[in-house]
């Protein structure tokens, strides 16, 4: 039986061929990865969006006559003037 004879020039060409294919993976990877942490921080974004949303329309009734009275009313307990409050005698 005859040695298998490797010859210097397929030795390179291999090596070559390897390093492309782990340089083409690893960049794969890497999108991946980064398309995986964009979405996430889209998801992130929508959320704070909302949340924005909703503090802002806070903000709006908060400075509306019909918020201010109601909350004076819950907290304060306060009534208009010929009204009759009503005492849960439960709570």
């Amino acid at each position: 039986m005859k040695g298998i004879k490797i010859k210097p020039k397929n030795v390179i060409v291999l090596l070559l061929v390897l390093y492309v294919g782990y340089i083409f993976v690893s960049q794969q990877i890497t999108m991946w990865n980064i398309k995986k942490e964009i979405n996430n921080k889209y998801v992130e974004e929508q959320k704070i969006k909302q949340k924005n949303i909703k503090l802002q329309d806070e903000v709006k009734m908060s400075t509306s006559d019909m918020y201010i009275e109601k909350l004076a009313r819950e907290r304060l307990g306060f009534i208009k003037q010929g009204e009759t409050p009503v005492i849960n005698i439960k709570n």
